[in-house]
């Protein structure tokens, strides 16, 4: 398959540096200022952009994102407006888009269906936090034929077995949770995540970037010492929260700038 993702991680290695992988919630503070909001992001400097559809029982995240996406839903956010924003940022930027998405809304809306839908908006694939290889048969073979990329999380808690399935069945990249708990920004990235990048290289996965707890340009230099990329959401949207578009694009362009810090991007 053609991964985008994979593409845009591996140029960043070209150009010696790591990857950032920027999250926003879609729908907030409203569709159109979410959209705007997204191409921003790109623009400043996020290689992929991570695009979630707001959900009414999001377990893994944190307060200001949970926030954030119950003020999309009560705004009116549905999830056949994924396929519209996602079309529209695509229009405007040759960033790749992956959306996060909780299976249950994929499952209601058609596995298949649903990914004919992202393939037609120009999305590049969906990142899946509460479904594993295992139990994403209908996604996979979706995935293959419409050559959407399949992100699986790996956490530090999981067996070398886990991390095999998770590995051998990822595209674009696999999404390397830092510390166990829901996502938000923490002063202190556990060690866990650097061994957590070692075993999955181990099992074959050929990229790997670090989410959660990450939140500024010291942050992510440091996870690039070991990872191909860093996945920044909770900061970026506090920003976006409180200071707009504008303070959104400045924290992106100083996330940038971690990227390219000495010793950045993967290990030859």
């Amino acid at each position: 398959m053609t991964s985008t993702v994979a593409a845009a991680i591996d140029a960043a290695r070209a150009d010696g540096r790591g990857a950032l992988v920027g999250y926003l919630p879609l729908g907030f503070p409203d569709l159109a200022t979410s959209i705007d909001a997204a191409v921003a992001l790109a623009d400043a400097g996020a290689d992929v952009l991570e695009l979630g559809p707001p959900y009414s029982d999001p377990v893994m995240d944190g307060t200001v994102i949970q926030e954030a996406t119950q003020t999309a839903l009560a705004a009116g956010f549905r999830l056949r407006d994924t396929f519209t924003a996602v079309a529209e940022i695509t229009r405007q930027t040759d960033t790749p888009v992956l959306v996060m998405t909780y299976w249950n809304p994929v499952m209601q809306y058609g596995v298949d269906r649903f990914a004919d839908d992202l393939r037609a908006a120009g999305g590049a694939g969906l990142i899946t936090p509460d479904v594993t290889p295992d139990a994403a048969g209908d996604w996979i073979a979706a995935s293959r034929r419409t050559d959407l990329d399949r992100v699986f999380l790996a956490a530090p808690t999981s067996t070398d077995e886990r991390l095999d399935l998770i590995a051998s069945n990822s595209t674009g990249f696999v999404y390397t949770v830092s510390t166990m708990g829901i996502t938000g920004v923490r002063e202190d990235l556990d060690a866990a995540a650097r061994g957590l990048v070692a075993r999955l290289r181990a099992h074959g996965a050929e990229r790997a970037c670090v989410g959660i707890g990450i939140s500024n340009a010291t942050h992510v230099a440091g996870v690039l010492e070991y990872a191909d990329g860093a996945i920044v959401g909770t900061a970026l949207v506090r920003a976006l929260r409180d200071g707009g578009i504008p303070a959104l694009r400045d924290l992106a362009a100083e996330l940038h700038e971690g990227t390219m810090s000495a010793g950045a991007g993967r290990p030859a």
